[in-house]
């Protein structure tokens, strides 16, 4: 499939226009002389640098690899349908739909760009987070920066025990129980082929509690509201999470809040000044 560069140039160009400041989170500063977003904001919200996202609007450079186009795609808040669209247009065909994918809808991501005084993130039916906001990022670490099987929390809490730090011991069985039972469900949903099944597979190969859980046959267990954190500089923080189910794309979207007056609230207020 040949890249299309002048199409891929207006598209990219009506897209970024059609957008403001505050529909991806950012700031509106004054004496804007471009319309819609500038492209160097454009690149930092796709994590790609500036003259690599300006020569692609201006026709020159290499040939946009997938992953860049994704991020792209991402970064502008497309839909399903103008992230497919976009692909065609840099020469790639689109990923498949099917399953879970790393594409977030943009009714989601705005929502998600509204939450700066909480932390959030936004994972997928097997666990993987795709984003975090600072304070989410603060509280537990950056949990985006994982690859492959590795991308799940239920993966890496059978695959590396330094993952269950986070959490307060007294929580360990049950979410083991928890990952568990939620990779069956998937994985039956998903079918023999899916990476779902894939990723059980690997587990069942690795890990001797993996399988002790997996003969248990358990399904239905959901997530408990309740959390303990464990943080590194400000103890345990003890959280509420609310959850935001986005079915057609199977991600979800979590905030953690504390309630007030609580000494969870206080710690969760100095999160930002803190390190992750």
């Amino acid at each position: 499939m040949a890249i299309d560069r002048s199409g891929l140039a207006e598209f990219l160009r009506l897209r970024r226009e059609a957008l403001q400041p505050e529909d991806v989170g950012l700031p509106r500063t004054h004496r804007r002389r471009t319309a819609g977003l500038r492209r160097e904001e454009v690149a930092s919200l796709s994590h790609l640098s500036a003259d690599y996202y300006t020569r692609i609007e201006q026709q020159r450079g290499p040939h946009p690899s997938a992953q860049s186009i994704a991020a792209i795609a991402q970064g502008l808040h497309l839909s399903l349908a103008e992230r497919d669209h976009l692909f065609r247009l840099a020469g790639h065909e689109p990923p498949a739909r099917a399953g879970s994918v790393d594409h977030v809808p943009p009714g989601m991501l705005r929502v998600f760009d509204r939450l700066r005084d909480t932390p959030a993130e936004i994972v997928t039916e097997l666990g993987e987070t795709l984003l975090q906001n600072d304070l989410g990022v603060a509280l537990v670490g950056d949990l985006t920066r994982y690859s492959g099987f590795s991308r799940s929390i239920g993966y890496r809490w059978f695959d590396d025990p330094s993952s269950r730090d986070i959490y307060a011991g007294d929580q360990h069985e049950f979410l083991g129980h928890l990952w568990t039972s939620g990779l069956r469900e998937v994985s039956a949903r998903r079918g023999a082929r899916s990476r779902a099944n894939a990723m059980a597979a690997e587990l069942l190969a690795r890990s001797a509690e993996f399988r002790e859980l997996w003969e248990l046959h358990e399904v239905g267990i959901r997530p408990r509201s309740a959390k303990r954190f464990v943080h590194p500089s400000l103890g345990v923080l003890e959280l509420t999470c609310q959850t935001l189910v986005d079915p057609e794309h199977s991600l979800s979207l979590l905030t953690y809040t504390a309630t007030p007056g609580t000494e969870s609230h206080e710690k969760l207020r100095m999160l930002g000044a803190v390190p992750a």
